[in-house]
């Protein structure tokens, strides 16, 4: 066996570093997994022989192409597009495509790795991929964003296939782009196939997908509060953002008896002390999505809240707390005053927005902490279940959709459970969800030899 099979996690993560300069938020998400996976895989030796996780940390391929569209006023405008396809070993690839100027490389491949965990995790037969484009929709017109969509696409449909890469939704990828994507692929390739999910009900979308990540993330919260003997009833909860998976992360509190105090977006985030109830949840959905407005007009239209400028709401005191606005949003300094406050559980609806320091401070804190690779996988689970049914050409009914997410959850805490309880009894849900979606992966990866 060659000498360097076995290397420890530093010299693993400097090897990381220098394969992959300037992409702090990809080696951020390799360093979370890898601390958890390295003493797991410790007496393994077929996961260091065939360098398994040095595999899964390099995408099987990225795809990086230049968006040529045109704007209103008839200026060429010039984006870039990518497609990150991280690992497919036990299912096409899966996941979002992202519009946001923030969009890099790094960003892609963080997601992209860590929804191939998360993929894992579900039980369903999917890969990890990320796509999306620095193209800002926000204060553009349809027309604009329709010629970006069908640009886009026309350089990504070769990549992508119903049982090649699946793409869905993200951040500023809603089902207007969705519709416009959908439309271009059908046009280019003359197929009516299930190869974006998050799609309309009129052709092939599924019940409940809108709501499904914001649901998902409650039940899990709603699972790790039970294997403590508690209930989200008569509990307060404060949520970071205010689109689709905090509003509907809002909604299943409310639905669960639970008292939302906060909603965010970039300028701000709104306090309302007497709760965000269901009339209140439905007036954000509709200011945020068909007027396209900011929280902040909030406090006019119902006056007992306050709106917060260039803040977090982590320093309103709770019980429980949902960060489901971005990556890196809920800081050090941040979770120590959530704890402080009397806070005892959190889970995340977006994808790593707790910092390396504040994921440690919750586990030295000992408080139950649910990450977004776990919590917020109902959106991808929902997604493969859309693609399911564009399989078999039908749709299911609310009440089935609904049950099998519960289910998916459930199943998803119970294999952190599994490999995340301590010898004290505290069940370490980071490392249990890092190992249950690494195994999966590792042994499929074994199973078909060195590709």
């Amino acid at each position: 066996m060659a000498t360097n099979d076995h290397v420890d996690l530093s010299v693993f993560m400097e090897g990381v570093k220098k394969r992959n300069v300037g992409q702090p938020e990809f080696i951020q998400a390799v360093q979370e997994v890898a601390q958890d996976i390295y003493e797991f895989i410790a007496d393994k030796e077929a996961y260091h022989h065939y360098q398994i996780l040095r595999r899964i940390a390099e995408p099987d391929r990225i795809i990086s192409f230049r968006v040529c569209w045109e704007d209103d006023n008839n200026n060429i405008r010039v984006q870039r597009g990518w497609r990150v396809q991280n690992n497919n070993s036990i299912g096409p690839y899966k996941g979002g495509i992202r519009f946001h100027p923030s969009v890099t490389e790094s960003v892609l491949k963080f997601l992209a790795f860590e929804q191939t965990f998360k993929n894992a995790l579900t039980g369903l037969p999917m890969g990890g991929g990320k796509g999306g484009a620095n193209f800002n929709p926000k204060g553009k017109s349809d027309h604009e964003v329709m010629r970006f969509c069908q640009s886009f696409m026309t350089e990504l449909y070769r990549h992508v296939g119903a049982d090649v890469d699946v793409p869905a939704g993200d951040i500023g990828v809603g089902a207007r782009e969705i519709g416009y994507m959908f439309g271009q692929y059908k046009r280019i390739t003359n197929q009516f196939t299930g190869v974006l999910t998050g799609k309309g009900l009129e052709f092939g979308g599924s019940l409940i997908r809108t709501e499904a990540t914001g649901y998902g993330a409650v039940y899990f919260l709603q699972s790790m509060l039970k294997a403590k003997g508690k209930e989200l009833a008569g509990m307060t909860a404060v949520i970071s953002g205010s689109g689709n998976v905090a509003t509907h992360a809002a909604e299943k509190v409310t639905q669960l008896g639970g008292k939302v105090l906060t909603l965010s977006d970039s300028e701000g985030f709104v306090h309302d002390p007497e709760g965000i109830g269901q009339d209140k949840i439905d007036w954000v959905k509709a200011h945020k999505t068909k007027r396209r407005g900011r929280i902040s007009d909030y406090v006019k239209e119902y006056p007992g809240a306050t709106f917060h400028a260039g803040k977090t709401p982590w320093g309103v005191a709770c019980d429980v707390a949902l960060p489901c606005a971005t990556q890196n949003e809920l800081l050090g300094d941040d979770a120590r005053t959530l704890v402080a406050n009397g806070c005892i559980a959190v889970a995340e609806g977006a994808n790593m927005p707790t910092t390396l320091e504040g994921v440690h401070v919750f586990k030295d804190a000992r408080i139950m902490f649910a990450p977004g690779k776990a919590a917020n996988a109902g959106g991808v689970a929902v997604s493969g279940l859309e693609m399911s049914q564009n399989s078999e050409r039908r749709a299911w009914k609310v009440a089935d959709l609904q049950q099998q997410l519960f289910d998916i959850m459930e199943g998803i805490h119970e294999r952190c459970v599994e490999h995340g309880r301590g010898s004290d009894g505290y069940i370490d849900y980071v490392k249990g969800a890092n190992i249950a979606g690494f195994k999966k992966v590792a042994d499929a990866m074994l199973a078909f030899g060195v590709v």
